[in-house]
């Protein structure tokens, strides 16, 4: 049998009638591609990163949304996007080289913390969910690897991540230190003001050093592991939610291999061994 024709007594069947036959609509006998679907989100998540970075080129919107340079340059092209506004190049002077990228260093290298709210990490991935994405950022505190705040959004910007820290110092003291990769959204005024009004230091790793923020990225690799296939979710609220409970599940019930133990319990741990000082954090 094949979808185009079916032989009944040497007659075709035209497909509004086999369609009839089978109890589904004509259209669901059609392929239908999921490129132009996929390159319709694509576009909606460039022009986002455009409101916020309007002289983005193809190649920092690919290192903004950590997807393939050449896959945000086709659909750049096939749409027709581009950058708002261009700053003229002009010449690089002998005294700015050797010169970072950004006023922020990084702070927490070769530092191992002692204590709760010293540094915070920070970061965000992407999670595909029917042909579109979504962007979840987290912190964590350096100490104990717990996850102190998140945000999930359908697109990736400043107010990611500015929600991520907001949520995260409704429930803990400002850290000493919040550390991250480079990026416009980590370095955007509303952040920046919100993290220095609390006497909190910024740090960066410094450009395409992803191993300096090693702490996130290794994060990410499992959780999305326990968090499983998001094509199982039949509505974006069941996916948030999983989110949601695949943190909890990691903060109070999964064994770091650091730690040897759960980020809470290991929390509670350390708690315990400042209550009572003649007592000793065990295994």
């Amino acid at each position: 049998m094949t979808i185009n024709t079916i032989s009944e007594k040497n007659k075709a069947i035209t497909k509004t009638e086999l369609a009839k036959k089978m109890g589904i609509a004509r259209s669901s006998l059609y392929y239908r591609h999921k490129r132009p679907a996929i390159d319709d989100e694509v576009k909606k998540q460039i022009e986002a990163v455009l409101t916020d970075n309007p002289a983005y080129g193809h190649k920092r919107i690919a290192l903004a949304l950590k997807l393939n340079k050449k896959r945000i340059l086709r659909v750049m092209k096939k749409f027709g996007i581009k950058p708002y506004k261009r700053r003229i190049k002009k010449p690089r002077k002998k005294e700015d080289e050797g010169k970072p990228e950004t006023q922020y260093q990084n702070l927490i290298k070769g530092i191992s913390p002692i204590k709760r709210n010293e540094i915070w990490v920070s970061d965000f991935t992407y999670l595909k969910f029917k042909e579109k994405f979504l962007y979840l950022a987290t912190i964590m505190d350096l100490f104990t690897r717990e996850v102190v705040g998140f945000n999930v959004s359908r697109f990736h910007n400043s107010e990611l991540v500015l929600g991520a820290l907001e949520d995260a110092i409704k429930k803990n003291n400002p850290p000493g230190c919040i550390h991250s990769d480079q990026g416009s959204e980590y370095d955007s005024q509303r952040y920046v003001s919100l993290a220095e009004g609390m006497g909190v230091k910024i740090s960066m790793s410094a450009k395409s050093s992803p191993w300096e923020n090693a702490y996130q990225e290794s994060f990410y690799s499992q959780f999305k592991v326990d968090l499983g296939r998001t094509d199982r979710f039949e509505e974006l609220g069941e996916l948030i939610e999983a989110i949601s409970m695949s943190l909890l599940y990691y903060n109070t019930k999964r064994i770091h291999t650091t730690l040897k133990m759960s980020p809470e319990q290991y929390k509670k741990r350390f708690q315990e061994m400042i209550d009572s000082p003649s007592r000793k954090m065990g295994t």
